[in-house]
């Protein structure tokens, strides 16, 4: 049977102890992405929205998610993030793709703080362009790869 480890004896909520744990080098990777009209996506490209430029925006919410998560996630610790990187790719005519990437040196892994980045971008994306687009759609969150720890490597596609 699988062992939860965020639940206690009693089925209560509780944080894991991590302190007799190593401190590993430890990264996540994670991708996502805004579906919006055509037309959104082109005035993103040439930075006419209102708000400014939407995806440097984006990028800068979700540095401070993944420096954050700690404080939005209830049970995941509070971590030393060493680096958060957050890029975006036009898929198409209508598609965003958010790509993060979250590194510490630490106890536990970072695969939280690259899925939150992710989701805050999209949020921070959808938020810029609303009021041209209230159709968007966040979709496709995912985590990509992580590495380090003691559960070793994930890499989407392939057998862990």
């Amino acid at each position: 049977m699988l062992e939860l480890t965020h639940v206690n004896e009693a089925g209560e909520a509780r944080m894991v102890d991590v302190g007799l744990k190593a401190d590993t080098e430890r990264e996540a990777v994670a991708t996502g992405g805004v579906r919006m009209k055509p037309e959104t996506q082109t005035k993103i490209r040439r930075m006419e929205m209102k708000k400014g430029d939407v995806l440097a925006v984006a990028r800068v919410a979700g540095i401070m998610a993944a420096k954050k998560t700690s404080s939005l996630i209830p049970l995941c610790h509070t971590l030393l993030v060493t680096e958060a990187a957050v890029g975006f790719d036009f898929i198409g005519d209508d598609y965003i793709k958010v790509t993060s990437r979250v590194k510490c040196t630490g106890k536990t892994g970072v695969e939280m703080e690259a899925l939150t980045a992710v989701c805050v971008s999209c949020l921070t994306i959808y938020d810029m362009c609303k009021a041209i687009d209230r159709g968007m759609i966040i979709d496709s969150v995912q985590l990509e790869k992580k590495s380090g720890g003691k559960s070793g490597a994930f890499i989407r596609g392939e057998k862990n």
